[in-house]
């Protein structure tokens, strides 16, 4: 017997121990901490989904504004609005036609003398519109003005060489920054003010309405005739247009608009006016001339006598 209970137990000792592991189920759905139990049932609105598939043809238009009415459903309208602002004009009306041969003609010439005349003449107009702009604009005088606008001008062409976007903007008119950006990504911009050949003056004022008579614009023309340098780089660091040694004498006509009707606006350059009489812009300094490609001689085909039957 003995040898039968010291085999039992050397078989037991010698196998190995088996586990028996129950997994417990539940299905409770009890959340472990019931203190808030009310308020996290108080976070799930019950609420009648919609029928998407339901027949609108079908219903009357009665039933149809009252289901709008409950889903909180503003009606179509039959036209289409849409809000916009306008903080600038789209153009220059009535632009300054400078007189041909502006800043070479001499004083005493007859040229200049017929150019004074005509000046003259359409000074009325720009007076009426000056005293226009003091209606709304108490502190604005035609002599201080031309230095706030040469400020204006060197500030603009500052921030354009700098790449700062933002303060481009407050310099510039909506439609002025396109054309100031235009042509200048991946490239680099050296642009140096350096004198005044001649002050800064009022030549042309004009007063405009927009939509209504009292949403008012005024633009005022000034003209510049400074030194100036610029050099223009490509990607590549090669000079394409201009020098950073040489000055040039710079004749321009900038226009500056303000909206009058609106008590924050700001005056800004809007236009440059380039007189037909201008001379034209060097090309870049990269620019190739292609040669049209020389014809190709034809192949001469040799004939090879033909043979003789026999």
């Amino acid at each position: 017997m003995a040898n039968s209970l010291l085999s039992k137990m050397g078989t037991l000792r010698l196998g190995p121990a088996a586990i028996y592991i129950h997994p417990v189920r539940t299905t409770t759905s009890k959340h472990w901490d019931p203190k808030f139990k009310k308020l996290r049932a108080q976070k799930y609105m019950k609420f009648e989904l919609p029928d998407y598939n339901e027949d609108i043809s079908a219903m009357s238009p009665e039933r149809i504004r009252q289901k709008m009415k409950e889903r909180g459903v503003l009606p179509p309208r039959q036209w289409m609005e849409r809000p916009f602002y306008i903080s600038a004009t789209g153009g220059v009306f009535e632009p300054y036609v400078p007189p041909e041969g502006d800043g070479k003609a001499s004083i005493v010439s007859t040229t200049r003398a017929k150019q004074t005349v005509e000046l003259l003449e359409k000074k009325s107009k720009s007076m009426m519109a000056i005293r226009k702009i003091k209606s709304y604009e108490e502190d604005f005088e035609s002599k201080e003005f031309p230095q706030l606008a040469q400020k204006i001008y060197i500030a603009a062409h500052e921030s354009l060489v700098n790449g700062d976007k933002k303060a481009l903007r407050e310099y510039v008119t909506e439609k002025a920054y396109p054309e100031f950006r235009h042509n200048s990504h991946q490239k680099t911009l050296r642009w140096r003010f350096l004198e005044s050949l001649e002050p800064p003056r009022i030549v042309h004022a004009r007063c405009t309405d927009v939509v209504s008579k009292e949403n008012i614009f005024g633009q005022v023309t000034v003209r510049f005739h400074t030194r100036q340098q610029l050099a223009v780089y490509d990607r590549f660091g090669r000079l394409i247009h201009g020098s950073e040694i040489l000055a040039k004498d710079v004749l321009e006509y900038v226009v500056f608009e303000k909206h009058l009707s609106n008590m924050y606006g700001t005056w800004r350059i809007h236009d440059k006016i380039i007189p037909d009489w201008a001379p034209p812009k060097e090309p870049s300094k990269l620019t190739q001339w292609k040669p049209e490609p020389e014809p190709v001689p034809e192949a001469k085909v040799e004939e090879t006598p033909a043979i003789a039957d026999k």
